[in-house]
């Protein structure tokens, strides 16, 4: 019913002109505008599923035309435009909503960008206007309205998983740097109780190994630095290093690390990228050491490869790198966890069976312990079971030692089956594993060798001080033979008891003061010889489990 002809001048046809000149006009806007809005946003390539109706700067959006054209004749063919008007409204609502509550979270969280021209502008006015149009939108049609939220969040997400973010920023990323700020204030710099404590890797992407230069960090480390958590909650920090002047490798460092980002993305492994340009490896990590991190979101545990390459490519260097390695984590405070095996290293595909066996030769703070229960829960290692072996001097401590170690973990709420070796002093290389003793008698000539060569080049130099990598060095023969005796026997047992188990956990000894490096080396190839997929792991000075919950 047409109430305004009822008293038009001079007739009432006139209102039917202006309805008409009106509508066409309206019509002819929106069919050059709409297609044009549409061609735009698709073009922001932020709805892949717009890529149809994208067009050139310089050529009409024909695609969007045809669409925009159809999309208005199905709503003509209703016949009825009350029933299309109400779903304009609503997203007319939608747009002036979303403003409001863009407008109130940029002022609210006083992002430096956020400038508004208006002098009187208050967060306040913007939360109501939010709250105003969703009011009206329920006011209008509570049908429409839940069915307009619903499509606008469904836009969202598909946004957020498929889209790709737009020059123009994201309101809500305020939030989330705000809400960051906030939780590194709470938690400060105190130490963490260990019922809060979370591991923090700090993994060595391409160390000790030979990998292709598109390859930015080995497959199995992101697959491991994922077993270190729950329910692949938490955040690993995969670092590398570049060898030159930062000046000369500032563009390749960001290259790298956009490749590593990508990279880590692609595995599904929560964590951030950092690369480090520095003139040796040595001299990067102990910066990486002292410097990641803010409060206590620092890394606290590194993670790396084991140098199995060492001496089968004669690379002299690696030792005194490794053991420089070790003593800045200790310094530092620093767990330690070393991968040997790690070509070998289960996916999440690949199921285990067998048992999780811990050698638990030192105090660690219940690293080693947390390590196997973290373990368990991932679908590789689920089937599996945790042996703890402890080591016992004399046969008459085995029983009491048992009975200790049953009840830590029973107060701990650990199931595992604790079983107590005797190490007794050495009694003859025929009781120990053949190839236990292969190795040993092996790693007791090139030591050899390697300690004549230092004595030949301190007499050549006229003095009296052995020196290895540039500094000397003190070598007791004896205490280093008792170093030698004490790995054989540890690798022994580790032979005997724990040939099919799925991986094995041992103590990391520190390397002896005065001791050139290359014997570190051979301790440690000694520890681990024959030993398929084993982890060298060194506590720090803290307690990370605890009896209280």
């Amino acid at each position: 019913r047409l109430l305004t002809a009822t008293v038009a001048w001079p007739l009432p046809a006139i209102t039917y002109v202006g309805i008409i000149l009106s509508t066409l006009g309206a019509a002819l806007q929106s069919l050059t505008g709409a297609p044009r809005l549409l061609s735009a946003i698709a073009n922001d390539d932020i709805l892949p599923i717009l890529n149809y109706f994208k067009s050139s700067d310089n050529s009409e959006p024909h695609v969007a035309t045809l669409f925009t054209a159809f999309l208005c004749i199905a709503c003509v063919v209703i016949g009825n435009l009350d029933l299309i008007t109400p779903t304009v409204t609503m997203f007319y609502l939608l747009c002036y909503g979303g403003v409001n509550l863009s407008c109130f979270l940029l002022d609210l969280l006083d992002a430096p960008s956020w400038r508004p021209r208006w002098r009187f502008h208050h967060w306040s006015l913007s939360l109501v206007g939010a709250l105003i149009c969703v009011v009206i939108m329920f006011l209008i049609s509570w049908a429409f309205t839940v069915v307009s939220l619903a499509l606008a969040t469904l836009i969202y997400y598909y946004v957020s998983i498929k889209g790709k973010a737009g020059d123009w920023g994201d309101g809500f990323k305020s939030a989330y740097f705000q809400l960051a700020l906030r939780s590194l204030r709470s938690l400060g710099a105190d130490q963490v109780h260990p019922k809060n404590w979370y591991p923090i890797p700090l993994v060595f992407c391409r160390p000790w190994g030979k990998l292709p230069e598109n390859v930015p960090c080995h497959p199995k480390l992101a697959d491991f630095a994922n077993c270190m958590k729950k329910k692949g909650r938490g955040m690993s920090i995969f670092v590398s290093i570049l060898d030159g002047d930062y000046h000369e490798r500032a563009e390749d460092a960001k290259a790298a690390c956009r490749a590593l980002s990508a990279y880590i993305e692609y595995k599904r492994c929560e964590g951030v990228a950092e690369i480090v340009v520095a003139p040796s490896m040595s001299d990067g990590f102990r910066g990486i050491v002292q410097t990641m991190g803010l409060g206590n979101l620092k890394p606290n545990i590194v993670v790396m490869r084991y140098p199995e390459i060492w001496r089968r490519e004669n690379l002299t260097e690696i030792p005194a790198t490794f053991v420089g390695i070790i003593n800045d984590c200790i310094v530092a405070n620093k767990a330690v966890v070393i991968v040997k095996g790690l070509d070998e290293w289960p996916n999440e595909y690949q199921r285990q069976y067998g048992t999780i066996d811990l050698y638990w030769i030192v105090k660690d703070g219940g690293l080693m312990l947390l390590l196997s229960q973290l373990l368990l829960t991932k679908e590789s290692f689920e089937s599996c079971k945790i042996q703890v072996f402890c080591i016992a001097e004399e046969d008459s401590d085995a029983e009491e030692l048992r009975a200790d170690v049953k009840k830590f973990l029973y107060d701990l709420r650990m199931q595992a089956e604790v079983i107590v070796i005797s190490m007794k002093s050495w009694d003859a290389q025929a009781e120990q594993q053949d190839k236990s003793v292969e190795a040993f008698t092996g790693a007791q000539n090139r030591m050899a060798e390697h300690l004549a060569g230092m004595k030949r080049t301190a007499e050549r130099e006229g003095t009296a001080t052995l020196t290895a990598d540039g500094k000397p060095v003190i070598v007791n023969e004896q205490q280093v033979e008792k170093f030698l005796y004490t790995t054989l026997k540890l690798n022994s047992t580790i032979l005997r008891y724990s040939r099919m188990a799925a991986v094995v956990l041992v103590s990391l000894p520190p390397p002896p003061e005065n001791h050139p490096s290359y014997f570190y080396m051979e301790y440690l190839d000694l520890l681990v010889e024959n030993v398929p997929r084993l982890l060298v792991v060194r506590g720090y000075r803290r307690d990370v489990v605890t009896l209280f919950t």
